[in-house]
């Protein structure tokens, strides 16, 4: 399931690059994915009242904590696949289960 996971967001991600002209080296994928827990951290300060809603409302705010989620999620798979890391592996291992 990661597996195929990653195939598609690393598609996405190499769509967005070709199109912004960015280069993705091996330090871009931590970087961005530092770069997207900053995002995830502003918005969950945001909706738990840490931070200034900007003008957001509850239900921005919730969407915008998901999509920062998303965005984290998408920039781990997307640095295990350029470092050809087996995740559903180390699941397994540090979490004791099987992913499905």
């Amino acid at each position: 399931m990661l597996a195929a996971l990653m195939v598609q967001f690393e598609a996405a991600s190499r769509r967005y690059a070709e199109a912004n002209g960015l280069t993705r080296d091996p330090d871009w994928y931590l970087l961005k994915l530092h770069e997207e827990v900053g995002e995830l951290t502003q918005a969950f300060n945001r909706k738990t009242g840490r931070g200034r809603p900007k003008g957001r409302s509850p239900e921005d705010l919730a969407r915008d904590l998901a999509d920062e989620t998303a965005d984290v999620l998408g920039h781990v798979l997307l640095f295990a696949h350029a470092h050809g890391l087996d995740l559903e592996a180390a699941i397994e291992r540090k979490w004791r289960f099987r992913p499905e």
